[in-house]
């Protein structure tokens, strides 16, 4: 298995790619949650709101060290994600989850060995109507990200990457 790649070495040096964009740094709004606080894979996106059918979906499908990136409108009047999911997630071999959006059941996720992002956590449930957009470029947290671009994780904050870095 590969070292984790650090984010403030990523940005350290790849000045070359910040300039041009191929790597940026998503606002650091996001909380930590889960086991594992260093992630990154290739992403999958998706974008709903206060709804989280899709989600579900996608976790139920083998991540293969993949990296779900949800926008979820930044909605803060319910969770798009809770624990069952997230268990889900962790057993089918996702790296992590980026929600721009609430989670619930925080206890539950933070025993699972997944990494986790989110704004904040909320009691109330999602809706379940089964409307968004898979595999769209989406906006969060002041970055354009497209599917199948990686992200990395760590304490330090989130990168997005037009391909994957090098150690």
């Amino acid at each position: 298995m590969a070292l984790p790649l650090a984010t403030a070495e990523a940005c350290d040096a790849n000045p070359h790619l910040i300039s041009s964009g191929d790597l940026r740094a998503l606002q650091p709004i996001f909380q930590i949650y889960g086991r594992r606080q260093v992630f990154s894979g290739p992403i999958v996106t998706l974008k709903v709101f206060e709804d989280n059918v899709f989600i579900r979906e996608f976790l139920e499908e083998r991540g293969n060290g993949r990296v779900l990136v949800v926008d979820g409108g930044a909605s803060l009047r319910c969770a798009i994600l809770g624990g069952n999911p997230v268990q889900q997630a962790q057993n089918n071999g996702w790296a992590g989850i980026v929600i721009n959006g609430c989670i619930r059941d925080v206890d539950e996720i933070n025993g699972c060995d997944i990494g986790v992002r989110a704004l904040a956590s909320h009691p109330m449930k999602a809706y379940k109507k089964g409307i968004g957009e898979k595999h769209a470029p989406i906006n969060i947290a002041g970055t354009r990200i497209c599917d199948g671009e990686w992200l990395y994780a760590d304490t330090d904050g989130i990168l997005i990457s037009r391909s994957e870095l090098s150690v």
